[in-house]
């Protein structure tokens, strides 16, 4: 059977959100919403993939490059929907049809479904469960031998009967089709219900002769929608479950699962320990053997391996193998710390490279700087490299010592084996090897002390 055509139902506004984001574009441990169900068809093997929008047209900006748009033009119903992507739909292959609020579906039920669809030779397949409470689904009516008759929407007073209504099998959202008998039957849906929509269930009792199937889904969460903002702390939560699952079978300790985030693309190698109230966020990718928290957040940062982090920010840095970070370090986008190096207590580090085994131990700001291998920058330490209208940048050389509180007022360098005496201010460059003192020579005023009492009024 050829790779389905995947057909995601997106035009919704999700009024019930209360927000100017489309429902579709709420994130979901760091993902948009609609990018799980996507995803999930493209590892069930998909090759094309339309998401149906509305004329508003926020979504395909927010798509993987290779997907399609199709626009429904009027909010009429999911039939509709499948109808405004009819030019997309291959007549010869088959079609795959889900909600784009669908986060939790996963590729093994899609490709477990495809397989149910192709064993039966049905024209139809379509995802059921059994849920305990089923209002608010459609309910899968279904013939004496176990066939597939309809889908009863009950949306509204008088959609289904008191006996539809006891029904506990519902329709999951999600469907498999013939696409040449899905394109026909669409053209015979019509608008039934007090709604005055098009209904895509409304295809099954047409395609009912052709045959129609059903897939059970092995677990309701699969296929839990997403309405409003409870509905979305729901879901989220289930797939943070998922999240912190892979990474424990992975090898990765989590020590308090309820405290920590870790969204859906950061990777973690094993053996390394994640502590409470972590948080792991976007492209992050965690070497082996790392210790990463308590209390820190990474987002956008590469650790490697052996890295420890402790109550610490990280934003779009990097650090090699065998880094120390933090207590209470701030590491802004474009820090590098190179292997063995230390960003200590207090320290802020911007679009700076700190070279092997060098130090920053506390107290200190590094902005636009390059440190090379050895050094130590002690406390109090800053590089000023903003003139009021360009940014400059300091060199530190290797094995360099830079006494506490010094200024180095860039554009500077300090040369290989060079220190800075205490509390200097630097504004020229220091050779290799030389010791750079830049400050007022001390004046002791002698009874001081008497003579500010004596002035008191």
């Amino acid at each position: 059977m050829p790779a389905p055509t995947v057909v995601i139902l997106a035009a919704g506004e999700g009024t019930r959100m209360r927000s100017t984001l489309p429902k579709v574009l709420h994130p979901i441990c760091g993902r948009p919403m609609i990018h799980w169900p996507l995803r999930a068809a493209q590892e069930a093997g998909a090759e094309r993939v339309v998401v149906v929008d509305n004329p508003k047209r926020r979504l395909a900006e927010h798509l993987p490059a290779g997907v399609e748009v199709a626009i429904q033009e009027e909010p009429r119903g999911t039939g509709d929907a499948v109808v405004a992507a009819a030019d997309q739909i291959d007549p010869g292959a088959p079609v795959l049809v889900i909600n784009g609020d669908m986060p939790l579906i996963t590729g093994d039920a899609i490709a477990a479904m495809v397989e149910v669809h192709a064993e039966s030779g049905a024209a139809a397949t379509i995802a059921t469960m059994e849920l305990d409470d089923p209002s608010g689904y459609g309910r899968v009516v279904r013939t004496a031998d176990g066939n597939v008759e309809r889908v009863v929407e009950t949306k509204a007073p008088g959609d289904a009967t008191e006996q539809e209504l006891a029904i506990r099998e519902v329709n999951a959202g999600l469907y498999l089709f013939d696409g040449g008998a899905l394109l026909a039957a669409l053209a015979e849906l019509d608008a039934d219900n007090a709604q005055g929509e098009l209904y895509l269930p409304g295809v099954l009792p047409i395609l009912r002769d052709r045959g129609v199937a059903a897939y059970v889904l092995p677990d309701a969460d699969l296929a839990l929608g997403v309405n409003d903002r409870v509905d979305l702390a729901h879901v989220t939560a289930l797939a943070q479950a998922r999240i912190h699952a892979a990474h424990q079978r992975a090898g990765v300790t989590i020590v308090d699962p309820r405290s920590t985030l870790i969204d859906a693309g950061v990777t973690i190698g094993q053996d390394t320990t994640i502590e409470p109230s972590t948080f792991l966020r976007g492209a992050t990718a965690i070497g082996g053997g790392c210790s990463i928290g308590p209390l820190t957040t990474v987002l956008d940062c590469t650790l490697g391996d052996g890295v420890t982090v402790r109550q610490s920010h990280l934003e779009g840095a990097a650090a090699e193998a065998g880094v120390t970070i933090g207590p209470f370090a701030y590491l802004r986008p474009g820090a590098m710390l190179r292997e063995r190096s230390k960003a200590g207590t207090f320290v802020e580090i911007k679009n700076s490279d700190v070279g092997p085994g060098s130090k920053v131990p506390h107290l200190s700001y590094v902005g636009d700087a390059d440190i090379g291998e050895g050094s130590n920058v002690g406390a109090g330490t800053i590089t000023a490299n903003y003139d009021g209208r360009r940014k400059h940048r300091t060199t530190i050389g290797s094995r360099v010592r830079i006494s506490v509180d010094t200024a180095l007022v860039a554009p500077v360098t300090v040369g290989d084996d060079a220190y800075t005496a205490a509390g200097s201010v630097i504004t020229e460059d220091v050779p290799p090897g030389a010791l750079g003192i830049a400050r007022q020579r001390q004046t002791n005023i002698e009874g001081y002390a008497d003579r500010k009492r004596r002035d008191k009024p």
